[in-house]
């Protein structure tokens, strides 16, 4: 393309035609692709390291090209790589569970226990996991560099449905049938699946109305309905040579403003995906991976499929921030362009709102998100080898092996066959068999040469921390030392670099999972979540959507595990006998849930041990002779007690009885002396004289008609006269002797009678 096609292009792409985002200031495509060209250079100087690294792994650098001289490129580089690639797979693969999600509170324990379920079923059963960290590893491990692209797919489709149609009426016995429902969506939605269809339909009536209606099925409608079809988490690790990252990022992939990723596709792919605009602007005719100087087909890009949908283009999408309101605020925004045509142009649209690339490096270079693989460190000790072996391969190579040489006068031709023939000869005399017979051999290659392979080979090892099985330095008892100290102190030091290695792979595999879990809270629905973990859902706080939840992402190893499962059994043979059997049932789960079997788990969880007749029998005769003891203890002691104020009603009683009797003895004393002094008689007397007063007033009262009142009077009178002879005794005394002076007794009793 010319400077004038090329102008004449950027000016038409000056605006995104057919896009529209309601934006005040949207990007314009020409600058979208200057930053792809401000990342080229960086981007070049990257990917001829790693073009170079490649050479060298596959064993195609620059050899001697003289005739009859060795070719041979030993493989240092690849033969450590292969012992790499196992070692830091196994530990993200011996488990069946990629993440332990801890949590940091407890509040925290259904959201962490129930994100992990989500995400390992994930990656178990959406994301072919083997093939994710096989493609992991090995691009730590040769390339230098990881870096991952977390998306999410999802894809629905219209399939044709059969609903029933109903007949209502309202039954208000079927609110207990709902009730009973209600109750089992408390402990399990998922058990609501097994009542009949009208039933779930009406529930959901009466959930909506508060009215309980019994279904009728009456026929059935045909009807179409979206379902999904796909709906998980995508991870794919990026080609390095199709990736330009911010320069300016200094080695933080959050840091930097834009990254670019070209991928191919094809027009038939953008249309089903749903999010891509201007397609029948697309000139497929002239678009191929061939044309594309800013993308490198991993595949034959002569390739092409008959067709114009199926036809292979490379689109660039580009994920960075810009100033869409004018405001002086960045915001994140995504777009793709294929052949000069945008067709896509929308913020950002993950939870986290951050460029969707993890980047991992190998071996870490400071301020650069790029690393180095060991093919760094080894390229000189490769050549080294390479050169070594080749001159002991040209040596042995020139030499005539195995070849006879015969002196000339020591053999005639009829012995020379015979020689030949292995048959018994004759040689002529003067000539010594032994000095004329000479058979070539192998020369002994130079000690020197040895030396330095082994040299080389120790100080690969030694840069690597890769052990070889081969040679004195090998993995063998004089490789790793003559004491127990110098074999340990081996092991660790190769230990702990591989150690270092996991860590930063496992570190960027749970920034994968941060990621995945914020689209799992925005993305899932109800019902996916309840599926995955036979619970009702957990749902994230807000301030956890970002990524930045109160949640801990290990990378789960079978190792780990077991050492906590050891933990956990160890204190419960240590805590079984006095913490009962609910609370043994709380580590017995744990333990199970570590060892990978869900099933016992739920098992554990949910058994209720049925006792035993005979034990429950023995029990509930304990108890009843237990209840009979404290009844006789609660009798003896309301005995004794009973006693006690027995013995205090009895000292009362005497008490009463003694003041009785003292009573009685002063009554007495009083009666005689009133008997002796004619008290009492003088007091019969007054009490005749009021009666018959009283009987006289009451004739004339009766006779008046005021009986009432006299008895009345009388009443006063009397009370008035009982109360006059309460008189002390020296009174009484005074007046018994004054009528007794006027009246003598015997008299005054005849006269009364």
């Amino acid at each position: 393309m010319n400077d004038e096609d090329q102008s004449v292009s950027v000016a038409y792409h000056d605006q995104p035609v057919g896009i529209e985002t309601g934006w005040e200031n949207p990007p314009t495509l020409s600058i979208l692709k200057q930053d792809l060209t401000n990342a080229t250079p960086n981007h070049d100087t990257q990917t001829a390291k790693i073009a170079e690294w490649e050479r060298y792994r596959k064993g195609k650098t620059t050899t001697p090209k003289g005739e009859g001289q060795s070719k041979i490129q030993p493989k240092l580089i690849r033969k450590q790589a292969e012992w790499r690639y196992a070692a830091l797979s196994e530990p993200f693969l011996s488990t069946p569970d990629l993440y332990n999600i801890n949590p940091v509170t407890w509040e925290d324990v259904p959201g962490a226990r129930q994100n992990s379920l989500i995400l390992n079923n994930q990656f178990q059963t959406q994301i072919d996991r083997v093939a994710f960290i096989d493609a992991y590893v090995r691009s730590a491990v040769d390339d230098g560099t990881i870096i991952v692209r977390v998306g999410w797919d999802f894809e629905e489709r219209e399939v044709p449905k059969q609903e029933p149609v109903y007949s209502f009426s309202v039954a208000a016995d079927m609110m207990d049938i709902y009730q009973k429902m209600a109750q089992v969506e408390q402990e399990n939605p998922v058990y609501l699946l097994n009542y009949p269809q009208q039933l779930q339909d009406g529930y959901e009536i009466l959930k909506s109305t508060g009215i309980p209606y019994a279904l009728t099925p009456i026929g059935v409608a045909n009807t179409t309905e979206m379902k999904t079809i796909k709906n998980c988490p995508t991870v794919e690790v990026c080609d390095l040579n199709n990736l330009y990252v911010d320069p300016s990022c200094k080695g933080d992939l959050d840091n930097a403003k834009f990254v670019i990723y070209s991928f191919e596709t094809s027009l038939a792919e953008l249309k089903a995906d749903g999010r891509y605009k201007n397609l029948e602007n697309i000139n497929v005719s002239n678009s191929s991976p061939l044309t594309e100087q800013n993308y490198e087909a991993p595949n034959d890009p002569n390739f092409q499929p008959e067709g114009k949908p199926r036809k292979r283009i490379v689109a660039y999408e580009y994920w960075g921030y810009w100033d869409t309101d004018n405001s002086g605020l960045l915001r994140p925004i995504v777009a793709t362009w294929v052949n000069g045509i945008l067709i896509r142009l929308e913020e950002n649209p993950f939870p986290d709102k951050k460029i969707p690339f993890v980047s991992i490096p190998y071996l870490p270079v400071k301020n650069s998100i790029y690393g180095e693989p060991d093919a760094e460190l080894l390229k000189d000790n490769q050549d080294i080898i390479g050169a070594v072996t080749r001159g002991m391969i040209d040596l042995l190579g020139k030499s005539a092996n195995s070849q006879t040489g015969f002196a000339k006068n020591m053999l005639d031709e009829t012995n020379k066959r015979k020689f030949q023939r292995g048959d018994d000869y004759e040689f002529n005399p003067g000539t010594d068999p032994r000095v004329g017979i000479h058979t070539h051999t192998f020369p002994e290659i130079p000690q020197s040469a040895q030396f330095m392979l082994q040299l080389m080979n120790t100080d690969a090892e030694s840069l690597t921390g890769v052990k070889s099985f081969s040679g004195a330095e090998g993995i063998s008892g004089a490789g790793l030392g003559q004491t127990a100290a110098g074999v340990r102190g081996a092991l660790d030091a190769a230990s702990k670099r591989e150690l270092g290695i996991l860590r930063r792979l496992s570190n960027g595999l749970i920034k994968i999972g941060r990621k995945i879990i914020a689209m799992n809270a925005e993305f899932l629905d109800e019902e996916t979540v309840v599926r995955i973990t036979e619970d009702e859902f957990v749902p994230i706080r807000r301030d956890d959507l970002p990524g930045n939840y109160d949640l801990r992402l290990t990378i789960s190893t079978a190792e780990d595990d077991q050492a906590k499962a050891q933990q956990l059994a160890f204190m419960l043979q240590t805590s079984a006998q006095t913490l009962g059997p609910d609370f043994s049932k709380l580590f017995l789960a744990e333990i199970a849930r570590l060892n990978k079997m869900p099933d016992m788990v739920r098992k554990i969880e949910q058994y209720q041990p049925q006792p035993d007749p005979m034990q429950q029998m023995m029990q509930q005769k304990q108890l009843e002779l237990l209840q009979a003891q404290i009844d006789l203890t609660r009798a003896q002691a309301m005995a004794e007690g009973s006693k006690g104020q027995l013995n205090q009603v009895k000292q009362g009683t005497e008490m009463a009885k003694a003041g009785q009797i003292q009573s009685q003895t002063d009554k007495n004393s009083l009666d005689f002396l009133q008997t002796q002094n004619g008290v009492k008689h003088q007091q019969a007397l007054e009490m005749e004289q009021v009666k018959g007063d009283t009987l006289l007033a009451a004739q004339a009262l009766k006779q008046q008609g005021t009986l009432d009142q006299i008895q009345a009077q009388h009443q006063s009178g009397l009370l008035q006269q009982l109360a006059n002879t309460k008189l002390n005794h020296n009174s009484q005394l005074q007046l018994l002797r004054a009528q007794r002076d006027l009246n003598p007794p015997t008299q005054s009793t005849g006269n009364n009678s």
